[in-house]
């Protein structure tokens, strides 16, 4: 059994700060890419910035220099950094991870339930 457990979204007001965090837990041997990804009501769930275990980094165009992914490989959790918030940022916030169970073992693709972040203007 593998769990993400999200944690630290709310609601700030334009210009502000979050910071997310999302940590796997359960039976574990490697973990592969982190991201994460949101939904805003009516819209379609969308990639917001991924890491790789070795810390390459890939972002979103509406995020880059305002959001900023990390992780502790020896944690297993993952960070989303959010700065300069706008309205348009509020949404859903998903962590997802591609796990293995066991050495040679398949990877497999696990979601969080999501954190609520909330901007207002």
């Amino acid at each position: 059994q593998v769990q993400l457990v999200e944690s630290g979204g709310g609601l700030v007001q334009a210009g502000g700060s979050l910071r997310l965090s999302c940590a796997a837990s359960g039976t574990i041997f490697s973990i592969n890419a982190m991201g994460w990804y949101r939904q805003a009501p009516g819209k379609q769930r969308e990639l917001v910035a991924t890491i790789t275990s070795g810390g390459n980094t890939n972002y979103a165009d509406s995020v880059k220099g305002r959001f900023t992914i990390s992780r502790d490989n020896a944690k297993n959790t993952v960070y989303l950094q959010m700065n300069s918030l706008k309205p348009e940022d509020t949404a859903g916030y998903y962590c997802n991870a591609h796990i293995s169970k066991m050495e040679y073992g398949p990877m497999y693709n696990y979601w969080g339930q999501g954190t609520q972040v909330t901007v207002s203007s």
